[in-house]
């Protein structure tokens, strides 16, 4: 295979954050848990709520693949890239559910998926510059906290919101099934600032801005 040049680079990844701003970015092309339907009728409050919340979880996937990206870019093995590579189709299929349920919701997508994506490549490219091990120890503490995550939307959630619901729970199981195959290939856990302040801080800031703009 011809060696990558830092100008392919450079245009993959281009091409990958014009993919999913533009709502087309790679996955698997699994359907969506939700099924085709809409679902049953939901008050306006009840709407207003699962779209917000639906809004802030396609944020969270938008940020999920500027952070793959930014990993892939300075993993160290092809193995390792390979296994990131996988994980953000997986993540892509996450992408496209989201966007989908907020706009059969009548509601709008945040406005700011180009911030999210750059910030979380940077974040991506420098846990990746850590070597192999803490980049996938990032990923595992990553999926850890979007699990609690994804837990409190879906409790929550209105409880007539059953296509959110399902939507949530297989992205739960995704997530902690990353978690788990990067930590049998060797990650180790990012050092204590990263995990309890610098990540959290940084997942509100998104979560509570998307929630509105």
């Amino acid at each position: 295979m011809r060696r990558l040049s830092p100008l392919d680079h450079l245009i993959n990844q281009a091409d990958a954050f014009v993919k999913v701003i533009s709502g087309q970015a790679r996955s698997t092309g699994r359907p969506s848990p939700g099924g085709d339907d809409i679902g049953p009728h939901l008050e306006h409050h009840e709407r207003d709520l699962s779209t917000r919340l639906m809004r802030v979880n396609h944020a969270g996937e938008v940020a999920a693949q500027g952070l793959y990206q930014g990993q892939m870019l300075t993993a160290r093995t092809p193995a390792i890239r390979d296994h990131l590579d996988q994980a953000s189709r997986e993540e892509g299929d996450h992408l496209h559910w989201c966007a989908r349920r907020v706009h059969d919701l009548g509601g709008r997508t945040s406005l700011l998926g180009p911030f999210w994506y750059v910030g979380s490549f940077g974040m991506g490219a420098l846990a990746g510059l850590t070597g192999d091990a803490y980049s996938l120890g990032f990923i595992d503490e990553t999926e850890r906290q979007v699990e609690r995550h994804l837990d409190r939307h879906l409790e929550r959630l209105p409880a007539q919101d059953e296509v959110s619901a399902r939507i949530l729970a297989q992205m739960k199981q995704d997530e902690v099934e990353h978690g788990a195959h990067a930590m049998a290939l060797g990650g180790k856990a990012p050092p204590w600032p990263v995990r309890n302040l610098l990540m959290p801080l940084t997942s509100s800031v998104m979560t509570r801005t998307a929630y509105w703009i």
